[in-house]
């Protein structure tokens, strides 16, 4: 069996003031992705020095305090890459790769098409070029693919679907067209998947209590590819987890 969580923790040096190690400790998981780190490489490295039982892969964007992935795992993986390879996006720290013996384990932090819509088409462009690596990926073996994709696919997804809908960041239908051509190219969408009528949300805003009240958007996603599905023994969202503005999703497969 392997434990896989994926967690959107707005900044890592904040999350382990407010109990990121202790938090995972109590996670028993053996590969932990996260994404929006903020923070150089070296002070990733740093501020998870306690996880003394985990392998640390940091990817960091070239702006400090900005973006940034990382995937700390038990197993040291076969290889690890970053990024896409397209100069474009490559600055940003959004994606790591690890390959395992039986699939890669991809973490992304999907650009956010901003106030105004300003960065719309360029995350447009991030999707098509993400898909296109992913495929590419796949020839070789299957792939997990985890992180904040920022879109709601569906309406289920989004607590207020009609008041976004094509007005707000993450509930464009250019964005959910993205989604769908991952799922139209055989990857799964793990927790939908298990749980086709389960409200569940993971992010809310910081402002007017909205975690309190659950009006929240699920974004963040586990996506397998078709072949791995039948090793899939759960997915779920940990509602329950604080520390972030998102909450951890994790995916178990039977190995």
């Amino acid at each position: 069996m392997a434990k896989l969580v994926s967690w959107n923790v707005n900044g890592i040096r904040a999350g382990v003031k407010k109990g990121f190690i202790e938090k995972v400790d109590n996670m028993n998981a053996d590969v932990i992705c996260l994404q929006e780190t903020k923070a150089q490489d070296q002070q990733v490295i740093e501020a998870l020095e306690d996880l003394s039982s985990f392998h640390i892969f940091p990817y960091s964007a070239e702006k400090k305090g900005y973006s940034g992935t990382a995937i700390l795992t038990k197993e040291k993986p076969l290889s690890v890459a970053q990024g896409l390879g397209v100069s474009e996006h490559d600055d940003q720290g959004r994606l790591i790769v690890a390959e395992y013996k039986n699939y890669y384990l991809a973490t992304t932090y999907v650009p956010n098409s901003g106030n105004g819509l300003v960065r719309l088409d360029y995350r447009v462009r991030w999707d098509k070029a993400l898909l296109a690596y992913l495929k590419e990926l796949e020839k070789k073996k299957p792939v997990v693919i985890c992180g904040d994709f920022n879109v709601c696919h569906k309406d289920i997804d989004i607590a207020r679907p009609a008041a976004n809908y094509n007005k707000s960041p993450g509930y464009m239908q250019v964005e959910i067209d993205g989604m769908d051509n991952y799922i139209e190219n055989g990857f799964v969408d793990t927790f939908r998947t298990l749980h086709p009528h389960e409200v569940k949300y993971s992010w809310w805003s910081m402002r007017a209590g909205a975690r309190s009240k659950n009006i929240g958007w699920r974004l963040d996603y586990f996506l397998v590819s078709e072949k791995l599905m039948p090793q899939v023994k759960q997915a779920d969202i940990w509602t329950h987890i604080e520390g972030s503005d998102h909450c951890p999703v994790i995916l178990e497969l039977v190995q």
